[in-house]
């Protein structure tokens, strides 16, 4: 049995809707049509949906006012993956983002949504030091998180092993790497990953042009990963 997760704000909401993986929500009495919209799909699909005041959503969101926009909604984690699952089931060279030891949820949340939109084929993270999936990582990555599939693992080191024993090939950002992060064949099979120099296989750079020499972790795997989608859809 999952434990129960809580999110908050309409697309997320909407998302795990359309995953099937909620089992209650509340929502403001103030319904506008986008509100509406989440509490018809609830309805249809059975869901329990409760009418209550903002100070009760406040409340349910963790004091996140002002961001749930009028819906918190109780839902279940999503199936447990293994990194050997991620690989198997690739639609094609799988592009697999692993995180270690990120324990910001809006960092999070953004590469989540990163990775959904790139058509990644999931990510990898350790249990232990690792932001929360539900909350505000859930809100960051606009419901990103109710469809990437997550392999959460205790030691990433052996996970590296397990994708490269696979044909996993490992790419690390690192800014002072001589190679640009653009010179690398990208249509191999892929894991992106925040670096640790002496688990990758390639390190590349991407190039800074103005005074900041460095970029925000989930921006920087935003640019790798649709790097990796411009190589993949060459003829």
């Amino acid at each position: 049995m999952h434990e129960a997760m809580v999110i908050y704000g309409i697309n997320p909401v909407l998302e795990a809707l359309r995953a099937e993986r909620v089992t209650s929500i509340s929502v403001s009495p103030r319904a506008d049509d986008r509100l509406t919209q989440v509490v018809r799909l609830a309805e249809e699909q059975g869901v329990a949906v409760r009418r209550v005041s903002l100070d009760e959503l406040d409340r349910l969101a963790g004091g996140a006012a002002q961001r749930h926009q009028g819906v918190v909604a109780d839902v279940q984690e999503s199936a447990h993956y293994s990194v050997e699952d991620l690989v198997i089931g690739a639609r094609s060279a799988p592009l697999i983002v692993v995180l270690d030891s990120i324990e910001d949820p809006h960092n999070v949340g953004a590469i989540l949504r990163s990775l959904d939109a790139a058509g990644g084929d999931g990510l990898v993270r350790q249990s232990r030091r690792a932001a929360r999936l539900d909350g505000a990582a859930a809100k960051a990555s606009a419901g990103a998180v109710a469809h990437v599939k997550i392999a959460e693992v205790v030691n990433i080191a052996r996970a590296i092993e397990v994708l490269k024993d696979a044909g996993v090939w490992t790419v690390g950002l690192a800014g002072d790497a001589p190679k640009r992060y653009d010179e690398l064949d990208l249509r191999l099979p892929t894991g992106l990953r925040r670096l640790v120099r002496d688990r990758c296989d390639w390190l590349v750079s991407i190039p800074m042009a103005g005074h900041v020499q460095s970029l925000n972790v989930s921006v920087a795997t935003g640019i790798a990963l649709f790097e990796a989608v411009r190589q993949r859809a060459r003829k």
